[in-house]
């Protein structure tokens, strides 16, 4: 089922989201002090690309470099890319088929508000491997 969904995201919503993902990689990479955020954009488009069966967890001892660096992120990158989840998201919610794919664009919110000091972890791992 996962394998359908992630399917009919990339058509939908994935392709154009992971593009606007590798793009803000590229414009942070140009700069020194956004190069571990270019890292973490280009994370978050493999998980934009294919997020059903996959899933954002804290990433323990992550601590205040992490915390600058999503404040920074968030300043450069972060708002529009949650925005761009939040207007897709509504969008594909209008039909009863986009739900599951507009609640997929709710769940990257988060993350693209705050990548760094989160792991992508498959939902097929037991908890205590997370």
């Amino acid at each position: 089922m996962k394998t359908l969904l992630n399917l009919i995201w990339l058509l939908f919503a994935g392709l154009w989201m992971t593009i606007l993902y590798v793009f803000a990689g590229v414009l942070l990479f140009l700069t020194i002090i956004g190069i571990p955020l270019a890292f973490a954009s280009w994370r978050i488009a493999g998980f934009a690309l294919w997020p059903f069966g996959r899933t954002a967890v804290p990433r323990p001892g992550a601590g205040a470099p992490s915390c600058v660096g999503n404040v920074l992120w968030l300043i450069l990158a972060g708002w529009w890319l949650a925005l761009g989840h939040l207007l897709t998201g509504v969008a594909l919610c209008i039909t009863i088929i986009g739900i599951p794919l507009g609640l997929a664009n709710f769940k990257l919110i988060p993350i693209s508000l705050a990548p760094l000091g989160v792991d992508i972890v498959s939902t097929d791992q037991p908890f205590g491997h997370r």
